[in-house]
């Protein structure tokens, strides 16, 4: 269980900080928001695959389409979050 919650942290923050390295733009967060955000876009990025590819974790869930997975869940996630940012900023 331990070494499963240090994974999912640790590739949490590989995507995270690769999503926000390749979308050009000002990201204010953290190191936490950056491991949530990566967190986030690997669940999305685990489903997307899910959906598009019929895939399952009896495949293994540490590889690397996986990770190219969590990176583009990442970025997804990364520009819903600008978008909806965005939105309620000029609303003020």
């Amino acid at each position: 269980m331990i070494g499963f919650l240090l994974t999912l942290i640790v590739v949490g923050l590989v995507a995270g900080f690769l999503a926000r390295a390749l979308v050009p733009g000002d990201d204010s967060m953290s190191i936490g928001m950056t491991i949530v955000l990566g967190v986030v876009g690997s669940f999305v990025g685990g489903f997307l695959g899910y959906v598009l590819f019929g895939k399952d974790l009896n495949e293994g869930g540490v590889q690397p389409s996986g990770i190219v997975g969590s990176v583009i869940g990442a970025i997804i996630v990364l520009l819903a979050w600008r978008a909806a940012h965005h939105g309620r900023a000029s609303r003020i």
